[in-house]
């Protein structure tokens, strides 16, 4: 097995792995309090949140609160479990990199 087999290629982007790892410890967590959290566009986000939910890694919930519209994002089983695979292939290879010295 290669130390890089459970490294996803869809975290590969800052962006991406910033919307992960804030859905990992929140169950819901809205457009904009990630576009804060991350400083990004909300044209860059969308974009990174719609390659996310295309590989069904979340799930989006759309309400509307006092006649806006709120979006909300979750992190689905299967994202959870991608997400966590890439952090542990992420720790392997630090791991492996300390054995060689």
């Amino acid at each position: 097995m290669s130390i890089i087999e459970n490294i996803n290629k869809l975290f590969d982007h800052r962006i991406r792995l910033g919307i992960m790892s804030v859905l990992m410890v929140n169950e819901k967590v809205s457009f904009n309090q990630l576009k804060e959290l991350l400083e990004v566009t909300d044209g860059n986000l969308a974009s990174h949140i719609k390659a996310l939910e295309k590989a069904e890694y979340l799930e989006v919930q759309k309400s509307f609160v006092d006649r806006k519209p709120n979006t909300k994002y979750k992190a689905t089983k299967l994202g959870k479990l991608a997400f966590k695979k890439h952090i542990d292939a992420l720790e392997n290879i630090i791991k492996s990199r300390n054995e060689l010295k």
